[in-house]
């Protein structure tokens, strides 16, 4: 429960800062900030790879637990880190559910 708190608080505090930075810049507005300066590309790049990564580890555990994984990785494309997050909320929100579910003895 705590680690669903933990991912919730930052999910919708990721999700304010990013409506912050859009409202403000624009999406393009907001890349074209990004990549305004070598220092903005190479944490752009590291992003990337970093999101590359995650998005990899997203498909093969989506696949294990029987989980959606095309509305998460688009997600990731379009909002960054906002979509592997959503899909770790998902995740743990199932995982939750399934605990929860009471055993039945066969009749």
């Amino acid at each position: 429960m705590f680690r669903l708190a933990i991912l919730a608080l930052v999910f919708v505090d990721f999700a304010a800062l990013s409506a912050w930075a859009v409202a403000t810049h624009g999406y393009v507005g907001l890349w074209e900030a990004m990549l305004a300066t070598p220092a903005g590309v190479a944490a752009t790049v590291d992003l990337a790879i970093a999101l590359g990564l995650v998005t990899v580890w997203m498909w093969r555990d989506a696949r294990e637990r029987g989980l959606p994984f095309v509305p998460y990785a688009l997600a990731a494309v379009a909002l960054g880190s906002l979509g592997p997050l959503a899909y770790l909320l998902h995740r743990e929100l199932r995982g939750l559910r399934a605990v929860r579910r009471p055993v039945r003895a066969p009749a």
